[in-house]
């Protein structure tokens, strides 16, 4: 990695650290290829120097190596390979308007099972949020967050494997969507876009019903996913009981990895953004049968790891003061410990895995 003047930028260079502006907004993400106009905007913004990939870095050796020594990035790589085959179940279920049933059921038993049962997944799914944020890089994610938790609440291994194929084919009915409504920000959609919106729980719902195999609580998780526990989600505005279990859990993913991933125009945001939302509606909108366990194993994953808050303080996770805590207590030196709950002004704006 190095720095580069935006002035010595060219076009077909890697970015190698995403790019905020003072608003914590994200300008770009780590890893665009950079083009003309992306630079003509650094320019536009005042942006004087940003950091790229050098060519030791780019060198496929380099990148062998590296995935051999760091769990994390062997991770992401197998993460990666994936992709592709996800891309194409996208692809052709929006061609054909039917899901490759055992293609998928291939890729979710032979990549996203085990790549569930990783230790640190947690870590190593942050380590993607800057990712693109389209169908299938977003499914793949949630379905894996969605293992994770059914491994949290203990659920035997085909439970599990149908709850990460649930959470993969959670967005399946966006492949009827126009790529003009998948390129906009869902908070600003009114009148028939959001109408449009709302239908793809909807349309997912029918493009699985008919498929001999399949079983129900995958079929409704499709239509169920943003319906809320206190009845203020869609499409149907379905409370407690009559929500699928399955649809609970990806409904958490689901916002978690919104929350955390990375998107240009969006402020970036960390994971304890999103157990503090968490927190707050566990026993509102979110299930709190889900929710106890999610936030019980993911703040112990976070203890140790080192974080900066808005202030420039650097510290390390210490603990939580109690089960309920929306924010964790801070340890910046040995003379200063920060309570996060009691300090609304401070939050967490960098987070490094341990």
């Amino acid at each position: 990695m190095r720095a580069v003047s935006v002035e010595d930028l060219k076009p077909g260079m890697l970015l190698a650290r995403t790019i905020v502006n003072s608003d914590m907004v994200v300008v770009l993400s780590e890893d665009t290829l950079l083009t003309k106009a992306h630079i003509t905007r650094l320019t536009f913004l005042n942006i004087p120097v940003v950091y790229i990939k050098d060519e030791y870095e780019l060198n496929p050796n380099y990148q062998t190596v590296t995935a051999i020594f760091n769990r994390g990035n062997a991770f992401v790589k197998e993460y990666e390979s994936v992709v592709q085959e996800a891309r194409s179940i996208f692809t052709e279920t929006s061609k054909t308007g039917r899901i490759p049933l055992a293609s998928t059921e291939n890729m979710v038993q032979d990549t996203l099972v085990p790549l569930a049962k990783n230790s640190g997944v947690i870590d190593y799914i942050y380590e993607l949020n800057h990712l693109a944020n389209d169908i299938y890089n977003h499914s793949l994610r949630v379905s894996i967050l969605a293992g994770v938790i059914a491994k949290w609440m203990h659920f035997d291994q085909a439970k599990t494997k149908d709850i990460i194929l649930a959470g993969f084919l959670h967005d399946i009915g966006k492949t009827k969507f126009p790529q003009r409504l998948l390129d906009k920000n869902i908070n600003n959609l009114q009148g028939d876009d959001y109408e449009a919106y709302i239908q793809h729980t909807v349309d997912g719902h029918h493009i699985l019903n008919d498929i001999a195999g399949l079983s129900e609580g995958v079929k409704l998780t499709a239509m169920q996913h943003h319906e809320r526990m206190d009845g203020s989600g869609f499409p149907f505005n379905c409370n407690g009981a009559d929500i699928h279990e399955y649809a609970r859990i990806v409904m958490i993913a689901d916002l978690y990895d919104n929350i955390t991933t990375e998107r240009e125009g969006y402020v970036k945001q960390t994971p304890f953004a999103a157990i503090a939302q968490l927190t707050d509606h566990m026993f509102t909108t979110l299930d709190p049968t889900v929710c106890v366990p999610v936030l019980t194993h993911i703040k112990d994953a976070f203890l140790g790891s080192r974080v900066t808050l808005n202030n420039g303080a650097k510290g390390t996770i210490a603990a939580y003061p109690n089960d309920f805590a929306a924010h964790p207590i801070i340890n910046i030196s040995a003379d200063e410990i920060l309570n996060l709950n009691e300090h609304p002004e401070l939050m967490i704006i960098e987070y490094n895995p341990k």
